[in-house]
């Protein structure tokens, strides 16, 4: 998959192909090739769902800290008196810098929605967020250093500084300054990487994953040495986890999903199923010819024959074309949804004819070999 591929589609209507995983991790795609049938997909199938919830703890601690940092710049604003006189010209720059990660271009993105920089010459947004909280980690807020006391208040925004952060406990300071209590603390950044730390990473951690021993090093020891809990702590990590789910989980989603709108348990009862229907047709149609009775008694032998052929060829091609036809699609045992992505029902609608032509032609073909053979009675 090159990297054109991964660039992400925001309207589902518009993509004339199948998503990758990054589009349906960032909750760009529909169903059934959704975030939740996915996480079903991981939990059912695959059996390593561990993976997926490491990739989302991870992606969540990030948007905690572009949260953080956000309402920390905001709060500065609105304590500084130099910046309140700014007018909307300081809230502008103020909201773009801190919201820029989030409106960087799709093609900055690298394949675990990771930002990179394509010239290597400037950090890109999430590599200034990462340094900010590196930072940040006990300093304190100081007058002389914020933003608002510098001639070049807009140049002071642009670039994130250690002397935004509160106190020394690690939590944003409401103060004597009139900032507005944040809504997410320093230590709520701080309890977050821990915990990805000890419900993941930990040898005999609760939901422990396989990562290389050098990765899981040297998060533990950022962490716990170091004192860090900006993202970028699990970016090597992260990367791995996505690398290691488009390899070996994702390709089998999109056949289960987008190929296909049955579940496994389903599969195995249609296949069961089918095959004594089959087995009972096959027994009939003989006991009829050799019992010679008329054509027009073993025309019977159309329903079970229909009903055989019908559901070994769902088995075997992963679909119910009848359902497909009517837009369901099953993302549980017996339990049904409605086909929303447009390309994948495309898709799904072309392979339910195909197989209803095949189901026809076959069933067609062993019909008039059992009906109109001679009868003879033994």
């Amino acid at each position: 998959m090159d990297g054109d591929d991964r660039a992400p589609t925001p309207d589902a209507a518009a993509r004339e192909r199948l998503p990758n995983l990054f589009e349906v991790l960032s909750r760009r795609t529909l169903a059934p090739v959704d975030l939740f049938s996915f996480y079903i997909y991981m939990r059912d199938v695959q059996r390593s769902v561990d993976y997926l919830d490491f990739w989302l703890d991870v992606s969540q601690h990030m948007s905690l800290c572009r949260h953080y940092v956000r309402e920390l710049r905001r709060s500065v604003l609105v304590s500084t008196p130099e910046l309140d006189k700014g007018s909307k010209r300081s809230s502008q720059i103020l909201d773009s810098n801190g919201n820029n990660m989030e409106r960087t271009s799709s093609a900055e993105q690298g394949p675990s929605g990771v930002y990179h920089d394509k010239s290597g010459d400037r950090q890109t947004p999430d590599q200034r967020l990462s340094a900010f909280l590196r930072n940040d980690n006990g300093t304190g807020h100081s007058p002389q250093d914020s933003a608002g006391s510098h001639p070049n208040s807009e140049s002071a925004l642009e670039q994130p500084r250690p002397s935004f952060m509160a106190g020394h406990d690690g939590s944003p300071s409401s103060g004597n300054n009139g900032s507005p209590q944040h809504t997410v603390a320093r230590a709520d950044i701080r309890a977050s990487a821990e915990k990805i730390l000890y419900t993941f990473l930990l040898p005999g951690a609760e939901r422990e994953i396989i990562l290389p021993q050098g990765i899981l090093n040297e998060i533990t020891h950022a962490i716990e040495s170091e004192g860090r809990d900006d993202p970028e702590v699990f970016d090597a990590a992260k990367d791995y986890v996505f690398q290691a789910m488009e390899r070996d989980a994702f390709p089998g989603f999109l056949r289960a999903k987008a190929l296909g709108n049955i579940v496994q348990p389903s599969m195995m009862l249609r296949l069961i199923c089918g095959l004594v229907a089959l087995f009972g047709a096959l027994w009939t149609a003989f006991v009829l010819i050799f019992l010679n009775k008329s054509r027009a008694t073993r025309c019977w032998l159309i329903l079970p024959f229909t009903v055989g052929i019908y559901l070994l060829a769902t088995h075997q091609y992963m679909l119910d074309p009848i359902m497909a036809l009517l837009g369901f699609s099953e993302y549980t045992f017996f339990s049904f949804a409605r086909i929303k992505e447009p390309f994948v029902k495309k898709l799904l609608h072309q392979r339910a004819l195909m197989c209803l032509l095949w189901i026809s032609l076959i069933d067609v073909a062993l019909l008039c070999l059992f009906i109109f053979v001679p009868g003879k009675r033994l």
